[in-house]
């Protein structure tokens, strides 16, 4: 240590006792508590995990049905068309500037129209899939930046975005229903 020197009974006073003897344990209470204590926590760590998985809440689970649609082709094209204008009608929300109302209506209806868009893009044929896909993301980003633009309240992006989804809507009802 840099030039000290300490003499070694000095050492043996200034230090605990577990420094000397690292094997040996600490003194217990009673075996009892100490097994007790023990199942507590191994009780209470299984009871909060177990609250934990069996609680989760829908929103915060991972949503796996756009990757596996849990509706046939015939019933996505007997309610596409409805879900269209339901997102369609959120222009007399936009115009009337409820725009809170308005982002809640055209969430809701673009997620069920995403769903039965979805549906019958896996339905087509391979070959036409990449060009349905690249149609419907321009859909549903046109969607999310409306969602944005109300959001900021940007008049101007509203609008330009509203004809954009009435412009793709447009489009892959024609690629679709060909």
């Amino acid at each position: 240590m840099n030039g000290l020197k300490f003499p070694q009974n000095q050492m043996a006073a200034a230090a605990p006792s577990s420094f000397l003897h690292p094997l040996t344990k600490p003194p217990s209470s009673s075996t009892t508590s100490t097994s007790t204590a023990a199942a507590t926590r191994r009780s209470s760590i299984i009871l909060t995990s177990v609250l934990l998985w069996t609680h989760t809440k829908p929103a915060a689970a991972f949503d796996l049905r756009l990757t596996v649609p849990d509706q046939s082709v015939e019933e996505a094209e007997s309610e596409i068309q409805s879900h269209a204008q339901s997102l369609v009608r959120v222009k007399d929300l936009l115009e009337a500037e409820s725009w809170r109302e308005a982002q809640k209506l055209l969430r809701r209806s673009s997620a069920l129209l995403k769903q039965d868009v979805y549906t019958m893009i896996q339905a087509k044929p391979s070959a036409e899939r990449p060009r349905l896909r690249k149609l419907y993301s321009d859909l549903f980003n046109a969607v999310t930046r409306l969602d944005y633009a109300a959001r900021d309240k940007d008049r101007i992006r509203v609008w330009e975005s509203y004809r954009t989804i009435l412009l793709s809507l447009n489009d892959i009802f024609s690629a679709l229903f060909n």
